[in-house]
């Protein structure tokens, strides 16, 4: 399945790729590779949802501190933003700003801020715009409830997406591994 706001930029993608053939032929292949480019970054494939905190982005987990932890997304990577828990949006707020290369970490960026509120306390998510990354799209609003895993966003064409929980909460996963948004993440510390 394709995320739906995908569709514009796939019909661009197969235009381009019928025009190639008809009229320039020699640009045939960099439309059939830009065609399956855009198709797989907009793909919304379907996920199991884990227990605990899940993560709220596919990619590599870069840095981990205290209750935060961010999340790089490659191109290659699916970029629906899930969310981490279920709970009411409490909170939605863009904030303009500059859009350093994804991988790097810099304040004053290009950023979403969503803060969500659950039954065990409120938890954050940050979608975060890099230099490939002009665009981040919010499906939800404030005072919209949300379910663990229910889709609240994407960013396009690469990104980093933090997250920040509870101080009562610990991170099951460390620096270097691979998520997906709907994988376990965090479990509630019973023995703070």
């Amino acid at each position: 399945m394709i995320e739906r706001s995908g569709y514009k930029f796939l019909l661009l993608s197969l235009t381009l790729l019928i025009f190639s053939g008809i009229c320039a032929p020699l640009f045939l292949p960099l439309f059939i590779v830009s065609t399956l480019f855009v198709a797989a970054f907009f793909r919304d494939p379907p996920r199991k949802i884990g227990e605990g905190v899940v993560s709220p982005a596919d990619g590599k987990i870069d840095y981990i501190r205290g209750n935060r932890l961010e999340i790089f997304m490659s191109p290659f990577d699916c970029h629906i933003n899930r969310a981490p828990v279920s709970g009411r949006i409490v909170k939605v707020r863009f904030r303009e700003g500059s859009k350093p290369p994804a991988f790097i970490r810099r304040d004053n960026v290009r950023m979403n801020e969503i803060l969500i509120e659950s039954t065990e306390g409120i938890f954050k998510v940050v979608q975060i715009a890099g230099f490939l990354a002009r665009r981040i799209v919010c499906y939800v609003k404030e005072g919209d409830y949300v379910e663990k895993g229910d889709k609240i966003g994407m960013i396009r064409f690469g990104s980093r997406v933090v997250i920040e929980v509870p101080e009562n909460f610990k991170f099951v996963k460390v620096i270097g591994e691979k998520v997906k948004a709907g994988e376990t993440i965090a479990f509630k510390d019973e023995n703070p």
